[in-house]
């Protein structure tokens, strides 16, 4: 079922839906090395899709760590809602990634230790990607990490004008291949 809703949503709207597929399990744990689940506090996704991360997240977080998850998408919103109802620390916002800082101030958070992410950098219009990273550098801690994942490095210069440091694996057991890009914030220099 969740295919099927994927590649709906594909056709619908390629430039934000990024893939016809969810993601495979071996580009989720390849996203999932980046993150030290003993000492994260919280975690925020950006377009979760059908919640292939989200529920590896949920999986090896601590219980007392908040988990937001943002979906721009309202059917994959409602998939989301649907299958994790009832989890304790999750927040499911319907709305753009863009928006990250409100939503923090809204739940009193000023401290996220990882952001993982599924959008299509590549095909999002320029100002809502930039705009997403000068974000997601703001509220990461100051030893936060955003982990994302491309299907090409076209945009590998955008995230080095927002991150000191980027590391990149690839997964060819992904269709297609992908690219897993963990960006280290890093305030101190």
């Amino acid at each position: 079922m969740e295919y099927k809703i994927f590649i709906s949503q594909f056709i619908k709207n390629p430039k934000f839906t990024g893939a016809i597929l969810p993601s495979s399990k071996k580009l989720c744990k390849k996203m999932m090395e980046g993150i030290n689940f003993n000492k994260a506090e919280c975690i925020v996704e950006f377009g979760p899709g059908t919640g292939v991360f989200t529920e590896e997240l949920i999986k090896r977080r601590r219980k007392d760590t908040i988990l937001i998850v943002i979906e721009y998408n309202r059917d994959f919103y409602n998939n989301l809602v649907e299958k994790f109802d009832g989890i304790s620390n999750l927040y499911i916002i319907n709305d753009s990634a863009v928006n990250i800082k409100k939503h923090l101030k809204q739940l009193e958070i000023n401290k996220v230790d990882y952001i993982v992410s599924g959008l299509p950098f590549t095909s999002l219009p320029c100002e809502i990607g930039e705009s997403i990273l000068k974000n997601t550098k703001d509220v990461l801690s100051t030893h936060g990490v955003f982990i994302t994942f491309q299907y090409t490095l076209f945009k590998l210069k955008l995230f080095k004008y927002y991150f000191n440091s980027i590391g990149f694996k690839r997964t060819f057991l992904n269709i297609p291949p992908a690219y897993v890009l963990i960006c280290d914030n890093n305030k101190e220099g």
